[in-house]
């Protein structure tokens, strides 16, 4: 007789379990651009191809193997925009479980950089006041995005953002 866990049950080939699967954290280094002459922020669409295209969100990737956060920052903004970030202060750290992956997002303010901006993969970019006016913005950046209003005397309302993310979703 074969072993099985309490709750799980054999078919086919698969053992289904009510025991949900542990995900693991994708690490996440992430850019906020702050334009120094008027403090406007640097906003990029997701590009066709990737989950929730057309979304909108600070730009960023995926940490490689032996990367600290600010490599990975530099390597990402490099290969995405055409840019090289001279100035990378690490910031804050939040976490976002999409239904497509389990993030850690490493928050870094960049103040300084060199190049010229070139969407290399597709994607649109905006120069933002708060509250941004682009949307649909993905919900991980809403943290963030609450932050930087507050350090700018500003008030946030993530209910105005959501709306449109639900909206979106349809």
């Amino acid at each position: 007789m074969e072993a099985r866990r309490p709750g799980a049950a054999v078919r086919g080939n698969t053992v289904v379990t009510d025991t949900p699967a542990v995900r693991t954290h994708t690490e996440v280094a992430v850019g906020v651009l702050i334009r120094e002459s008027d403090g406007a922020l640097l906003i990029t669409s997701r590009p066709v191809g990737k989950p929730r295209a057309g979304w909108w969100e600070f730009p960023g990737g995926k940490l490689e193997a032996g990367e600290t956060v600010e490599q990975a920052l530099r390597r990402e903004l490099q290969e995405e925009l055409g840019i090289t970030i001279t100035n990378c202060i690490p910031w804050k750290v939040t976490e976002h479980d999409y239904s497509h992956a389990l993030v850690r997002l490493h928050w870094c303010k960049v103040t300084q950089w060199d190049g010229v901006f070139e969407m290399r993969e597709g994607q649109q970019m905006a120069w933002q006041q708060l509250p941004l006016t682009v949307r649909p913005v993905l919900e991980g950046s809403y943290p963030v995005l609450a932050w930087l209003s507050a350090e700018r005397g500003l008030p946030f309302d993530g209910a105005l953002y959501a709306q449109d993310a639900a909206a979106a979703e349809k």
